[in-house]
């Protein structure tokens, strides 16, 4: 009976050490460089962008006009009836205005390479849908970027990518609570 259990402990032991992960990884390509350099390649990018923006303006402007037409007891020309005529304006503003912007945006965007530069850089595009309860948020992603700034992983930083345009836009409930109406929008384009 010690030899059965004997031998059920051993078989057990040898099963649960063939299951274990090795530290070799045999997929990996000990020759070749996995960085994207062809149409159609997938690259990851790391969005990262933080926007600061503040303007502030102050504005004072002060004008004064008097004009005096006196004629004494008889008053002058057509008007004879007045005894005398006297104009005096006086217009004085001041004005302040101050705008402040704060943006920032992450997100992880898988992106196509579409072209090849003839100096080897890459020109990258992709998007991204999120959707949460009714609200659709679309990240848009276009740039240059440089082979050799793509790191092991694959990845590369949108601070590094060349002439970037990136869009976020929503679609969605809270976009159009927030969305001008068309009688302000026409307001606005009057006055």
């Amino acid at each position: 009976m010690k030899k059965f259990f004997t031998a059920i402990i051993l078989s057990l032991i040898l099963i649960s050490s063939a299951s274990a992960q090795s530290l070799w990884n045999d997929n990996a390509n000990w020759y070749g460089d996995a960085r994207p350099g062809r149409v159609g390649d997938i690259i990851t990018v790391l969005v990262n962008e933080r926007t600061d923006a503040k303007d502030e303006a102050t504005m004072e402007v002060t004008k004064s006009s008097t004009n005096d037409i006196n004629g004494g007891n008889d008053g002058n020309g057509i008007l004879s009836f007045i005894r005398g005529l006297t104009f005096s304006a006086n217009n004085a503003s001041a004005g302040e205005g101050s705008t402040e912007r704060k943006h920032h945006a992450t997100a992880t965007l898988a992106c196509l390479v579409t072209e090849v530069l003839p100096n080897g850089n890459l020109v990258i595009e992709g998007t991204r849908d999120v959707r949460t309860s009714e609200e659709t948020l679309q990240f848009q992603l276009f740039g240059v970027i440089r082979p050799q700034d793509v790191n092991a992983d694959n990845q590369i930083n949108s601070s590094l990518i060349a002439n970037a345009e990136i869009a976020v836009k929503g679609r969605g409930i809270i976009s159009r609570t927030q969305k001008v109406g068309v009688v302000t929008q026409l307001l606005q384009a009057i006055f």
